[in-house]
C-alpha cells in the first residue's frame, strides 16, 4: 500500500535523521494512512478509501458523498 491519501493528497516527506554525533542519514516521514470502508448510498455500494487520519475527520465532517466527489474532481478513481 502506498503512503498516499486519496482525499488530501498527503504523501511522504523526506529529510534527515541526526544522531547524537550529528551524522545525517536519510529518512522519510510517512503520513498516518488508514484503509477505511464507507457506504456510498448514492451508488448503493461500499467503497474502500485510502485516507490519512486528517482526511478521515474531514469525511466525518463533510460526508462520504462530498468526499468522493472531491476525490473524483482530483482525478482519482473510486
Amino acid at each position: 500500500m502506498s503512503a498516499h491519501c486519496q482525499l488530501t493528497g498527503a504523501k511522504p516527506g523526506f529529510g534527515k535523521s541526526i544522531s547524537h554525533s550529528h551524522r545525517r542519514t536519510p529518512r522519510r516521514f510517512d503520513p498516518n494512512i488508514q484503509r477505511k470502508r464507507y457506504w456510498l448510498a448514492g451508488e448503493g455500494r461500499h467503497v474502500r478509501l485510502t485516507l490519512s487520519t486528517k482526511a478521515i475527520k474531514t469525511v466525518d465532517a463533510i460526508g462520504v458523498e462530498a468526499a468522493v466527489a472531491r476525490i473524483r474532481a482530483r482525478g482519482g478513481k473510486v
